[in-house]
């Protein structure tokens, strides 16, 4: 009997449960008019009318009558009369509807139908009880609004554990053409059923054949399967002939100017690209776009030869994107192909600079000589508009945005360059001379932003010989929320006499001046090159400072670029300029720069590196999470690691991984004193990559791995609980519902209807990097969502019994 069942299974044994949602669902335009489901992956559901199923019906019926267990197996199901009476179905033509909720219980149905089914579900007997099932759909539109209805009970299309409907649902079977129910039962499989019908409808799709194992399936595979196949690529950006109106487009500023007739217009949508002044093909590219589709609206301007402060306040009024890498299409002459790139996600839409580097980490994971070389495509691409930058903006770029003109973010572009060049080698090693020159580009462009923007003034403190952030800039910066300043600039508006904006204007355009308030804006602006904005260890303060993380990033730099010259270039290249760098310099500095790092950043005494005030000339005594960013950088000695592992990393060490700052070091929060993004008790991916990275160049795997393990395990109850949510930071303390962020800015990621498809990309990062600290029975655990706690002490017991085991040997 049971060979009967394999053979009558109604879908090929090759189909892939776990499929890109593209081949599960198939492409719309593959669609066959005649298939009765409008789908690629069709086959009958209606093979029960078929005689070989006749036959085996009636197998079943004879052998359920010589049973003398008939009830083994079965549900508990609560007697006809304490049921409430189910409402009509509603039926597709003469079909029963494909999904029941609860109510409509097995008990409802006559014992003609049931008794079948009492023996199909006898595991004993029957092993297709055990084997996943496959779900007939027959009415998408119909199911999503059922699911919602009984599910959905706070309305926000979403199914989490906040929701209080019944939590069990049933679905018609494939094998029975939607006639046998079979229960959907849970928050995660209910909600991962709301993904999948939401998915296929965005694929046009009426009907499907459903995989329980796309319901049930183990987190840690969903997530990452989520993450590489479609996360990814919904955060990926390349500008095309097709695009470049849409990408253009500010979402963050609208355009205010004058007219014709000199009436102010506001608000309007601007579709601008600005274009570096010595790159007339860029130029030519984009106008010629506009020459071919006189219909659209696209404004390509020439950026001029310097850039300056003023400059940039001078087009805060009228945003645009700023061009990136791009080289000349082989196959269409006049084309251009610009460099791909990934986006954070949220109202994050541009190429931004620290983001990247964790988003290659994160794409480099899974790249092999044979597969997913589009991922490295990403993470080249992203390098190539780092260099980019750097040669036509003088910088690595904040984002690629006009009011970012201004400001850098920290720097990573040596060990990126590093990690895509050895990548690039080993799957393309034919490619060698040309994945060489890549290295060399990018080296030298690490090399001109190292000189002219961080050890140059006004970023480079001349005394310690250590560097600042300290970005150029006039005015307010323009691309906060409108209300972002209120606080601040309420005395002096008061001060004034007049409205908030009459003062912005006359402030910016400096008709009025107002010291105190400038160097505010000169720490914010500081604090927006950090990266780390907001954040109580910089407010007010931070252009003074020679953080902690700056430094360690420019430690590495050095190390690298003197590791590059060394190993391929025989120790020297020269630049454009003529310029000959010796790899004996960059040793030089960077022996001067652990030096400096120790004196004026480390603490003994605390076992910590604290970030160092230039003016007053002490340390801040801030605990921040960027303490351990030595480690990445292996500026820190042996002994300076070995007690910051012993004597800090409990500071930080929260149940879902390390926070940002400590609760001591925040201080009292209330009305006037609010929350800041990167204090207590918030986390976040780059803080935690970067520290399992460094705490396992110094040996200390196990410490990387339990930091790793809590970050992810947090990461994939949020994901089980709440409807398959990735966001861009979390509460790390335990008891907190942990995507729920309320200071600032609140969080990205949230903003979505029945499925997530982007994550965030650090974050997405964050994930991918962390599974490559876990060994399979971390996995495992984090799978079946077992607590920090729990699977900590099992850790520490197995050690134990081991030591005793081999005390005894």
């Amino acid at each position: 009997m049971t060979s009967h069942r394999r053979n009558l299974s109604i879908s090929s044994t090759e189909d892939d449960p776990y499929a890109h949602a593209e081949s599960y669902y198939g492409d719309k335009k593959s669609l066959s008019k005649s298939s009765k489901l409008g789908r690629v992956r069709t086959f009958s559901v209606f093979e029960t009318k078929s005689k070989i199923f006749d036959d085996f019906r009636k197998d079943l019926l004879k052998d359920h009558k010589n049973s003398s267990c008939e009830n083994i197996g079965d549900d508990k199901t609560p007697s006809p009369e304490k049921s409430p009476s189910p409402p009509a179905p509603v039926t597709n033509g003469n079909r029963r509807p494909s999904i029941v909720p609860i109510y409509d219980d097995i008990a409802n149905q006559s014992s003609s139908e049931l008794k079948p089914e009492l023996h199909a579900r006898r595991a004993s007997v029957d092993d297709s009880f055990l084997r996943p099932k496959k779900f007939y759909i027959n009415d998408i539109d119909l199911t999503l609004r059922e699911l919602l209805e009984n599910e959905d009970t706070d309305h926000n299309y979403q199914i989490t554990i906040e929701d209080t409907g019944p939590k069990v649902l049933k679905l018609g079977t494939a094998n029975s053409g939607g006639y046998t129910k079979a229960p959907v039962r849970g928050t995660y499989m209910l909600s991962n059923l709301l993904q999948e019908l939401t998915i296929a409808k965005r694929f046009g799709r009426d009907q499907l054949i459903l995989d329980e194992q796309r319901l049930n399936e183990n987190p840690v595979a969903r997530i990452k399967r989520l993450i590489t196949t479609q996360f990814w690529k919904s955060l990926t950006r390349e500008i095309t002939k097709d695009n470049i109106v849409e990408m253009s487009k500010d979402t963050k500023i609208k355009e205010s100017y004058y007219d014709a007739e000199g009436k102010l217009i506001e608000n309007s949508e601007s579709h601008r690209i600005y274009i570096p002044h010595n790159r007339q093909d860029q130029y030519e590219y984009f106008n010629s776009i506009k020459k071919a589709n006189p219909n659209i609206v696209l404004d390509v301007v020439y950026l001029p030869e310097k850039i300056d402060g003023q400059f940039i306040k001078s087009i805060n009024n009228k945003p645009g994107l700023l061009a990136l890498s791009a080289k000349p299409d082989p196959n269409e002459k006049g084309n251009l192909l610009n460099e791909p790139y990934v986006v954070p996600g949220g109202r994050f839409n541009e190429l931004y600079g620290w983001d990247s580097y964790m988003e290659t980490l994160g794409l480099l994971t899974d790249v092999t000589p044979k597969s997913n070389h589009e991922h490295l495509r990403l993470a080249r691409g992203m390098t190539e508009n780092f260099i980019y930058e750097i040669h036509h903006y003088g910088k690595i770029l904040n984002a690629n945005r006009s009011y970012y003109l201004g400001r850098s973010q920290p720097p990573f572009l040596t060990d990126m360059a590093l990690r895509v060049f050895e990548k690039t080698k080993e799957v393309y090693p034919e490619k060698l001379p040309e994945t060489i020159d890549f290295l060399k580009r990018a080296t030298l462009a690490s090399i001109k932003e190292y000189l002219t923007i961080w050890c140059a003034k006004p970023r480079l403190d001349e005394k310690t010989g250590l560097s600042c952030y300290h970005p150029e800039g006039v005015g307010i910066p323009p691309e906060t929320e409108a209300t972002h300043f209120d606080a601040v600039l309420k005395p002096y508006v008061q001060k004034h006499k007049l409205t908030q904006a009459e003062f912005i204007e006359k402030y910016n355009s400096q008709e009025i001046h107002e010291p105190e308030l400038d160097e505010y804006f000169l720490h914010d602006r500081a604090v927006r090159e950090s990266g780390h904005d907001t954040s109580y260890r910089l407010e007010g303060k931070c252009a003074d400072l020679a953080t902690v993380d700056l430094n360690s990033l420019l430690y590495k730099y050095e190390v690298d670029i003197s590791t590059v010259l060394t190993n391929y270039f025989d120790g020297k290249l020269q630049d454009v300029n003529g310029t000959v760098h010796q790899a004996s310099e960059w040793i030089q500095r960077a022996a001067t720069r652990r030096k400096n790092l120790t004196k004026y950043l480390w603490n003994e005494k605390d076992s910590m590196f604290y970030d160092y005030n230039v003016k007053t000339e002490q340390q801040t005594g801030y605990e921040s999470a960027t303490t351990f960013w030595p480690l990445w950088s292996q500026a820190a000695t042996r002994e300076q690691a070995k007690k910051l592992v012993e004597n800090s990393v409990s500071k930080f060490e929260e149940h879902g991984g390390l926070v940002a700052g400590t609760l001591r070091s925040r201080g009292e929060i209330n009305l006037h004193r609010p929350s800041r993004q990167w204090d207590y008790p918030y986390g976040w991916a780059p803080q935690q990559i970067l520290a399992w990275i460094g705490l396992n160049s110094y040996g200390y795997t196990d410490v990387a791995s339990r930091l790793a393990y809590r970050w992810l395990f947090m990461m994939t109850r949020a994901f089980v609980d709440y409807n398959g949510v990735v966001v861009e930071k979390y509460n790390v303390c335990k008891g907190a519902v942990p995507h729920r962020v309320d200071a600032e800015y609140g969080n990205q990621g949230l903003d979505f209807k029945g499925v997530a498809t982007e994550g965030f990309g650090w974050v997405n990062a964050s994930y991918l990097v962390g599974l490559q600290y876990l060994n399979l029975h971390a996995k495992r655990c984090l799978g079946t969502l077992t607590p920090p706690e729990v699977y900590l002490r099992s850790i520490e017991t197995h050690k134990d019994t081991v030591e005793d085991v081999q005390g005894i040997v």
